[in-house]
């Protein structure tokens, strides 16, 4: 089963600094990213999304998940009110995929204008290099399927400061 881990950002490029970070380990093997997406919000609010590409084959797979979740990014101040069936209907189709409420009210408080948020699924990796890559980069996490402990190290990696080398 692939792990889930979504990040943000208090700066608006930082995602994809992350994710090309992440890539460059997936070259040398130290990480299998099954998917990587970065929603960026900029200063005026709007709100772009940078997939990773992938073969159409293996993308199929998450797409409904994929496509879900976007749509909660997007329509983030419709999920807000409550109100609106369709908000219900992504409400729903999120939970069906382990995303709860509480992640979503994290969401809407963190998609700040200015802040970008790094959504990985991930096959396979070797924890304690990319948790060093990924030392003191920031970030908070906001939803995973790790264990209590993976994340509280995940956690700890991105707020610790990187040795001076």
């Amino acid at each position: 089963m692939s792990k889930l881990a979504v990040i943000a950002y208090d700066d608006q490029f930082k995602a994809e600094e992350v994710r090309t970070k992440l890539r460059r380990l997936q070259q040398d093997h130290l990480i299998d990213l099954e998917q990587a997406l970065v929603a960026v919000k900029d200063d005026q609010g709007e709100v772009t999304l940078l997939r990773m590409s992938k073969p159409a084959v293996e993308v199929e797979a998450h797409k409904g998940f994929w496509n879900t979740l976007v749509g909660a990014i997007v329509m983030e101040p419709t999920l807000g009110m409550a109100s609106d069936a369709r908000s219900g209907a992504i409400r729903g189709a999120l939970a069906g995929a382990g995303v709860d409420e509480d992640f979503l009210k994290d969401l809407a408080a963190t998609f700040q204008n200015g802040s970008s948020v790094l959504f990985v699924l991930i096959r396979h990796a070797s924890p304690e290099q990319v948790l060093a890559a990924l030392q003191g980069t920031g970030g908070k996490v906001l939803e995973t399927n790790l264990t209590h402990q993976e994340e509280a190290k995940l956690q700890a990696a991105l707020k610790v400061a990187r040795a001076a080398g």
